[in-house]
């Protein structure tokens, strides 16, 4: 009897270190948008595997807030890869034009609240260690210019980072960049892995 319980516990004890654990199942139903100014919704559910998928990519925990901004791109780009097979997102082009004849293009306040609710999902299930989600940002120098983006803080400076998707393609990793640069509209450097 004893040495059945000590299984059980060693089963228990293995599954919460390997991340199985009840607590870090699939994410809870989710809501997505598309079709220009969120003007479509969709309500989208990952199973266990979808999920362990996206965890895995933080794991191990990054050391750094920079380790850390390369696993959420990986991440969202992993996200847009599984939801856009759920929903038929998967053909969203980057930027408006090239996809305007697509029933599910997204522009950019689609893809930054699309990118925003990914990122809550990721602080919400303990993925974040260095950076919390913020409020979305719209910059808006010229007046048929404006854009909008999700947003990361690091915690350890409170330096604002835009998260924009998109610029690309589904299921290619966003840029990150220095808020205040992407409000100038500041080239981004070479995307790190």
């Amino acid at each position: 009897m004893a040495s059945r319980a000590l299984g059980i516990i060693a089963v228990l004890a293995v599954g919460a270190w390997t991340g199985n654990h009840p607590a870090h199942a699939a994410s809870a139903p989710f809501t997505i948008c598309y079709g220009y100014e969120c003007s479509r919704q969709q309500q989208v559910t990952l199973n266990d595997a979808q999920w362990q998928q996206i965890r895995a990519i933080f794991t191990p925990t990054a050391s750094t807030a920079e380790q850390e901004r390369g696993a959420v791109r990986r991440a969202i780009a992993q996200m847009e890869m599984i939801v856009g097979t759920l929903t038929g997102t998967w053909q969203d082009l980057g930027g408006n034009v090239p996809g305007s004849d697509k029933p599910k293009q997204m522009d950019c306040i689609d893809e930054s609240t699309n990118s925003t609710t990914y990122l809550t999902l990721f602080q919400q299930d303990g993925l974040l260690t260095w950076h919390d989600v913020s409020a979305r940002v719209k910059r808006s120098k010229w007046l048929l210019d404006v854009h909008w983006t999700a947003v990361l803080r690091e915690k350890a400076n409170g330096q604002l980072y835009a998260v924009d998707s998109w610029f690309l393609d589904n299921g290619q990793p966003p840029y990150i960049q220095r808020l205040e640069d992407w409000l100038d509209k500041k080239d981004f450097d070479e995307p790190n892995p």
